[in-house]
């Protein structure tokens, strides 16, 4: 497995020490994001558990979504240093905007069909734009967003990479196609791209080999710590950061949940 380097990433010369995926400097952990949250307790919950950031999905069809009001609870709730982070699927702009504001978020994940013109749109935010995985077509998908970061996009902050062939956009539980994506890597195509993010089908059992396979920049988690669609479990949430952390120092003990 080759990792990616710093020595990939343009104006950096350091060659010598393994980095994440897509990152140029080595890191000591691999961030954990727990997405769909919808109340309070599973806030603090994740919180509590070590999560570096919580997804809050602003998406009326979605079983996860979350109302304005609700939000506000929950950004007024989360201790310092844990990310809020809200999430939209094809809503237009200027909506995305008026959401963001009124709730002060910072960092905003575009999970539908968004293009380069609509993350530049978005210039006062930071991006996380999801890239659905299809059978081989991977790269491809990816190449509109190497020329857009080639010929400048400074909001686009991150990659999330998520199941490309389910029917619905995340928090499926379908588990990702990984030799595609480390296949990628080792042919150099994310040295131009920011920071990757990994989902689709994450849970404790498995997302240490996830972690030690690719080296992700961080993991993203919905539907793999629930109890029930909606709910965070405390045991598989613990399990997971426990397992994730467990894959960074290399370490036994990593869960079975």
């Amino acid at each position: 497995m080759a990792y990616l380097s710093a020595g990939n990433v343009s104006g950096h010369g350091w060659t010598s020490a393994p980095c994440p995926l897509n990152f140029p400097y080595p890191m000591q952990r691999t961030r954990v994001k727990i997405c769909g949250i919808t109340c309070v307790d599973d806030a603090l919950l994740a919180s509590n558990a070590g999560a570096d950031a919580i997804g809050l999905i602003f998406h009326k069809p979605a079983a996860r979504g979350v109302s304005i009001a609700t939000a506000e609870e929950i950004i007024a709730a989360i201790p310092p240093f844990v990310t809020p982070v809200g999430l939209f699927l094809d809503t237009p702009s200027a909506n995305i905007a008026s959401v963001a504001k009124r709730l002060n978020l910072q960092w905003l994940q575009l999970h539908g069909r968004e293009s380069a013109a609509d993350v530049k749109q978005l210039g006062a935010f930071h991006i996380i734009k999801a890239v659905h995985v299809l059978p081989g077509k991977l790269d491809e998908t990816l190449a509109p967003w190497r020329e857009a970061v080639a010929a400048g996009l400074p909001n686009l902050k991150a990659i999330v990479l998520e199941t490309g062939w389910a029917s619905a956009k995340g928090g499926t539980g379908i588990e990702n196609d990984w030799n595609q994506i480390r296949e990628l890597q080792n042919d150099g195509g994310f040295d131009t791209l920011p920071p990757v993010i990994l989902a689709g089908g994450l849970r404790p059992s498995t997302v240490g080999g996830v972690v030690e396979m690719l080296r992700p920049w961080a993991v993203d988690v919905s539907s793999g710590v629930e109890e029930v669609k909606g709910r965070k479990s405390p045991g598989r949430v613990t399990a997971f950061i426990k397992a994730v952390r467990c894959a960074d120092s290399n370490c036994d003990g990593i869960p079975s949940t």
